[in-house]
């Protein structure tokens, strides 16, 4: 992934941080199938080390794990979603990262969440992201991610009143889980759903991974 479009990246984010916290930090409750997955991976990490939410915008899915008994970071790209996420859980670690390049050392978590993480990743950057994945965690540690259905990008104008110039990219699950493989991953189970109601999210289908380190 080139640097322009790094930068372009975290510049829309830090742009509409505030409004994705508003209409964004509170999704989880309408969202019950997240939930008992989240509740679902959240079960396999009492005691067992350190969870890092990537991609964590303004913390919620942080801290609906968190709630739930896990000791869990969150990591983005944009420092005013940091700033966000700070704010709105006072009691919590979150930092600026990149999944390109991950500030962590080999074997430090226990687990990842990554929902809709890759979103603005281009095809030909994913195999990068879930080999530094795959380098930070622990054998036998837990992934969880999350992303649209599809094979095509989408580029809006706006988001919430704020212009943008970001793109967003649509996977096919089976060609996501054989990059998770080829960078050292074993998957345990690949669900997907369809989309909520259209002012609850986006109308798209939703794919979920739960992929294990080798």
């Amino acid at each position: 992934m080139d640097i322009e479009r790094i930068s372009t990246v975290r510049a829309d984010y830090d742009r509409i941080a505030a409004a994705y916290a508003e209409h964004i930090y509170h999704e989880l409750e309408n969202k019950p199938f997240d939930r008992e997955l989240l509740l679902r991976f959240a079960a396999e990490f009492h005691g067992r080390g350190e969870v890092c939410d990537m991609g964590c915008g303004p913390g919620h899915v942080a801290r609906y794990l968190h709630d739930a008994g896990v000791q869990v970071s969150g990591l983005d790209l944009s420092p005013q979603m940091i700033d966000q996420a700070r704010k709105l859980n006072p009691a919590m670690a979150f930092r600026e990262g990149d999944m390109l390049a991950l500030d962590l050392a080999d074997g430090s978590l226990a687990g990842i969440t990554a929902f809709y993480a890759i979103v603005n990743l281009p095809a030909n950057s994913l195999s990068m992201v879930f080999r530094e994945m795959a380098r930070v965690l622990q054998p036998n540690g837990l992934l969880l991610l999350a992303f649209h259905i599809g094979a095509e990008s989408v580029r809006p104008e706006a988001l919430w009143g704020q212009p943008i110039s970001m793109e967003f990219f649509f996977f096919e699950p089976e060609a996501i889980g054989r990059l998770l493989v080829e960078a050292g991953f074993a998957i345990d189970e690949i669900v997907e759903r369809g989309p909520y109601a259209p002012e609850v999210e986006y109308q798209s289908r939703r794919a979920y991974i739960f992929a294990r380190k080798k």
